[in-house]
């Protein structure tokens, strides 16, 4: 077994101690919640907990304070409510179905993650990277391990934060912490899912799980076209012509820990709170508008750090659900119900404060204030050149390919949507101006958004659908530019938009067939055991399915070490790794600089160390200072011309200069000339020092 591998017995040990974290931050909020959400407390709790200690855990951080400070709220929280008695048998009782698609969707994407862990390919190095800077230096704002000398304040990280925190406290590794991270997202995500469907949906409400695990029509395309499963995952995704369409089940199988992919729960989350508020501010007491406002806030103002993408889509959705949550009010006139008796003399000088933060129009206003103002010091550290401008899509997406990305969902629209459509033919017209002006597949989409806004009473899974919808036909007419060049011009709209559309569309759409599928056996109810014999076969297909199911991936393993195959692929990297990862006070490293998606700055990756210049073209999207030739050409430098080595690494803070096999192919090195101490020389591996 190579020096660099997480033994077995600790592997699990790391499993099972994440676990017990989890489950300890979820029930020591679980009792604050009930209150508020009454039955849906303990699902809520899973994910508000994730993130109300990664929002404390950030803090310490920012005030370099310990991040193992940010458990002592919930360790007392705990406590508290286990001397209050509200962890007796009773009330867990019906909490069962909750925990069970908590860790049925754990323990799936646990299997996938167990047969292909490897830390090797894709974006899986920046994630990586940015993980391990977090753990081994756990500061606001974190070092940005492929810039030696910035800041990860160019880019959002707080979802390697979240996973880095939590693995910082449970003493994991990070290349067990990688393998964990996305398990956590799943399952947080599906109870997220499963607590919304019992909002949306009167039966069949595990259907809305599917949004997490359908594949799209484009996938089923390519398989019956004959293509290896392998290419079929991939080139389902490369639908569009130059864009990217991800679907969950994708992203997961992938298995890049991706800002993308780390959102996915919280988004997931957020719609759970918004729809709940909906339909429970009217009879909600002042503490409970009030929590209702805290935890939206928390989850939207979390969005820009995980995925900055994804708040320009929500932060509409969050103001749309605020004026509805006002006009619901007013139509009403609801008359508060008191809280507790004699609160209002506990806390008299709160009580205007209270009373205004309650309004009806207070969701509206205080939630987009509270949710900047929480996390303001990262917008004050924020120097990402971001977004440059909106552009005017010219090249439209067939219909073929428009249809094999979203057919799905369109179909349940039509489907659900029938009787309107046959009470109301003459809305088909909204198709023509679309199809007229070139925009065809944005006129399908078109159709069945008409037909949910001109519906009289439109429920919650309606509003999702309209969203959804929107996103997609927008996507058709407008994209957002970067400098992803004038071919791929479009791909990061379409990338980052198109994964809450699906969100939105597949929580809406299938709940949607689960209350027309309901409406169809009205009255039947199959027998228990059919029912208990239906769950356990579903629970066995989904966990049998990663293990026997082969994508032809790189490095396929049995492990949850993501850099257990370094040891034999990479034998001199994997012990000087496991060297560096040893050491204290490494401010930068010199390695290889070779392009993006490669081998190459992989030290820094495993590492956390930070490098002088690592996946340039990364660098370059997020800074686009200038800086480019110059870091590149330096590192050259330092290993061509031992008359600058020791100069151009001091330029950088850099202590430490890695030769490996990278670097001899990438390089004339020369580095021996130097007279730099050579502090380590081990299987085809020098690391030299500069001296003190």
């Amino acid at each position: 077994m190579g020096v660099t591998e997480v033994e077995p017995e600790y592997q699990l040990f790391s499993l099972l101690a994440w676990l017990a974290l989890l489950i300890l931050l979820q029930l020591s909020v679980w009792p604050a919640l009930k209150p508020v959400f009454r039955e849906f407390a303990y699902p809520a709790s899973f994910p508000s907990s994730l993130l109300a200690f990664t929002f404390i855990s950030w803090y310490c951080g920012l005030l370099h304070l310990p991040v193992q400070a940010a458990l002592v709220p919930f360790i007392a929280l705990f406590v508290l409510f286990a001397i209050k008695r509200e962890y007796t048998r009773n009330s867990f009782s019906g909490q069962w179905r909750w925990f069970l698609v908590f860790l049925v969707f754990f323990i799936f994407m646990l299997e996938l993650r167990f047969v292909n862990p490897s830390i090797s390919y894709a974006e899986k190095f920046m994630d990586h990277a940015f993980l391990a800077s977090v753990m081994r230096l756990p500061v606001v704002p974190p070092l940005d391990p492929w810039f030696a000398g910035g800041f990860l304040n160019v880019y959002y990280y707080l979802g390697y934060w979240m996973f880095g925190a939590l693995g910082v406290v449970t003493s994991v590794p990070s290349p067990v912490v990688f393998n964990l991270a996305l398990p956590t997202v799943l399952a947080n995500a599906a109870v997220s899912l499963f607590a919304l469907a019992h909002l949306l949906a009167p039966r069949l409400r595990w259907l809305p799980l599917l949004t997490l695990l359908v594949v799209n029509p484009s996938f089923l395309w390519n398989l019956f076209q004959g293509k290896a499963l392998g290419s079929v995952l991939w080139d389902s995704t490369r639908t569009i012509p130059n864009t990217i369409n991800e679907y969950p089940i994708f992203s997961f199988v992938w298995g890049d820990l991706h800002a993308h992919v780390i959102s996915l729960f919280n988004q997931a989350f957020l719609l759970f709170v918004l729809v709940y508020t909906l339909v429970s501010w009217e009879g909600a007491g002042r503490r409970e508008r009030i929590a209702m406002i805290g935890l939206t806030a928390l989850s939207l103002g979390s969005m820009p750090l995980i995925n900055s993408w994804d708040v320009i889509l929500y932060a509409p959705v969050t103001v749309v659900f605020g004026l509805l949550v006002w006009h619901r009010g007013k139509s009403s006139a609801t008359i508060l119900p008191h809280d507790e008796a004699g609160s209002h003399n506990q806390d008299l000088g709160w009580a205007p404060v209270r009373n205004l933060i309650a309004k009806d129009w207070s969701f509206l206003i205080c939630v987009p204030l509270l949710s900047v103002l929480i996390y303001a010091p990262f917008y004050l550290q924020m120097t990402t050149p971001g977004i440059q401008g909106i552009g005017l899509v010219h090249t439209p997406t067939p219909v073929s390919a428009f249809l094999l990305v979203h057919g799905i969902f369109i179909a349940l629209f039509f489907i659900a949507l029938y009787r309107e459509i046959l009470k109301r033919p003459y809305l088909l017209l909204a198709f023509v101006p679309f199809a007229l002006a070139g925009y065809t597949s944005a006129g399908i989409a078109a159709i069945p958004l008409v037909y949910f806004l001109a519906k009289k009473r439109r429920v919650p899974a309606d509003l999702l659908a309209i969203f959804g919808l929107t996103v997609i036909i927008l996507c058709e007419f407008l994209y957002l530019k970067d400098n992803m060049g004038e071919t791929y011009y479009r791909m990061n709209t379409v990338f980052k938009f198109y994964l809450p559309a699906w969100i939105l569309m597949g929580a809406a759409g299938f709940s949607m067939a689960a209350s027309l599928l309901a409406s169809l056996v009205s009255g039947w109810e199959p027998p228990r055991n059919l029912r208990l014999a239906f769950l356990a076969g579903t629970i066995a297909l989904l966990l049998i399915s990663p293990l026997v199911i082969s994508f032809d991936y790189q490095y396929r393993d049995t492990t949850l070490d993501g850099l257990a195959y370094l040891s034999s692929n990479h034998p001199g990297d994997a012990e000087a790794v496991a060297f560096l990862r040893s050491l204290d006070g490494v401010p930068a490293v010199v390695e290889a600089e070779g392009g993006d998606y490669t081998y190459y700055s992989r030290i820094s990756s495993f590492t956390g160390i930070p490098t002088i210049i690592g996946m340039p073209f990364h660098e370059f999207m997020w800074r686009a200072d200038g800086w480019f030739g110059e870091r590149t050409t330096d590192v050259r430098l330092i290993y061509e011309d031992p008359g600058q080595t020791r100069a151009l690494m001091e330029k950088y803070n850099a202590t430490h200069l890695y030769v490996g096999d990278a670097e001899r192919e990438r390089y004339d090195v020369r580095v021996e000339r130097a007279g730099l101490p050579l502090l380590y020389n081990r299987s085809g591996v020098q690391i030299y020092r500069i001296s003190d």
